[in-house]
C-alpha cells in the first residue's frame, strides 16, 4: 500500500459529495435497514450495524439522523426490501472493478451498471472474475492534523485493540484490520476520542495499475462517475493507481 494515500482520496472524495450529502444519507440510511432487519436494532449485538454507525459518523453523519433511521428501520414491517448485489469487471487497460449494491430493483440496477461500464469501454465481468485481486479488510483512515495522539501510542492502541497494520503517512495514520477485529479496534480508537476521517470494512487492491492514456483515464472516469451517480451503488473497488 505504500505510495498509495487513500487519505487524499479521501478528502477529494468528500470535497465533491459535499454538494451531493443526500446520497450520502441515502446509502447509508439503506445500509442501516438492511443491518437491522438482519441483526437488530443494538449495535452492540450487532456487528453489521455497529460497522455502518461507524462509516456514517466518519462521513459526518448526524447522530439524531442515524438513530432516527435505527428506530425507523426496527418499526418498519412493511418497507422496501433491499437485495444485496455484487458485479465485477474490468476497466479500460485491465483495471479491476468492484461495485457493491443495495436495489429493491435489480433489473434497474443492473441496467445502470452495465451501462456504466459499457459507455467506459469496461467489461462486465463472472461473480469472483476480479474479487481475487483484493483483500477483504477493516481499515481506518485518521488526519494527522486533527490527532493529538502521539503515533507511538496511537500505533499500540491500535495493535493492542487487534490491528494487523499500522501506518504512517505524511498527512494521515492507517490502521488495517481483520474483518472480525474492526469494530474492537475501533470502538478502542473512539474511546479514547480519536477522531477517524474513515472507518469501514473495505476491499484493499493486492497490486495496483497505472493508466498512461489520456483516453483510458477519461473512460475510467467516466465508468466511475456514472457509477457515482446511482443511487443503487453502495460501494466502487478498483485497483487504478490515481496518483501516477
Amino acid at each position: 500500500m505504500s505510495g498509495h494515500s487513500k487519505f487524499a482520496n479521501i478528502k477529494h472524495k468528500k470535497e465533491k459529495n459535499d454538494a451531493a450529502k443526500g446520497k450520502i444519507f441515502t446509502i447509508i440510511g439503506r445500509e442501516i435497514a438492511v443491518a437491522v432487519k438482519e441483526g437488530g436494532p443494538d449495535p452492540s449485538n450487532n456487528f453489521k450495524l455497529a460497522a455502518v454507525i461507524a462509516k456514517a459518523k466518519a462521513n459526518n453523519v448526524p447522530n439524531d439522523t442515524i438513530d432516527r433511521g435505527i428506530k425507523k428501520a426496527a418499526g418498519d414491517t412493511s418497507g422496501a426490501s433491499y437485495e444485496q448485489l455484487t458485479y465485477e469487471g474490468y476497466g479500460p487497460s485491465g483495471v479491476a472493478i468492484i461495485v457493491q449494491t443495495l436495489t429493491d430493483n435489480k433489473n434497474r440496477t443492473a441496467a445502470d451498471v452495465r451501462a456504466a461500464f459499457s459507455k467506459g469501454n469496461g467489461n462486465i465481468g463472472t461473480p469472483g472474475s476480479v474479487s481475487f485481486m483484493f483483500d477483504e479488510k477493516g481499515q481506518i483512515i485518521i488526519d494527522r492534523e486533527e490527532c493529538e495522539s502521539d503515533p507511538d501510542e496511537l500505533m499500540m492502541t491500535a495493535l493492542d485493540a487487534g490491528a494487523e497494520d499500522f501506518k504512517e503517512e505524511e498527512d494521515s495514520f492507517e490502521i488495517i484490520t481483520d474483518p472480525s477485529a474492526f469494530e474492537e479496534v475501533r470502538k478502542a480508537l473512539e474511546d479514547q476520542g480519536i477522531p477517524m476521517a474513515e472507518a469501514e470494512i473495505t476491499m484493499i487492491p493486492q497490486n495496483y495499475v497505472s493508466l498512461k492514456n489520456p483516453a483510458d483515464i477519461a473512460n475510467l472516469q467516466k465508468i466511475l462517475d456514472l457509477l457515482d451517480g446511482s443511487d443503487d451503488v453502495q460501494n466502487v473497488y478498483h485497483n487504478w493507481d490515481e496518483e501516477e
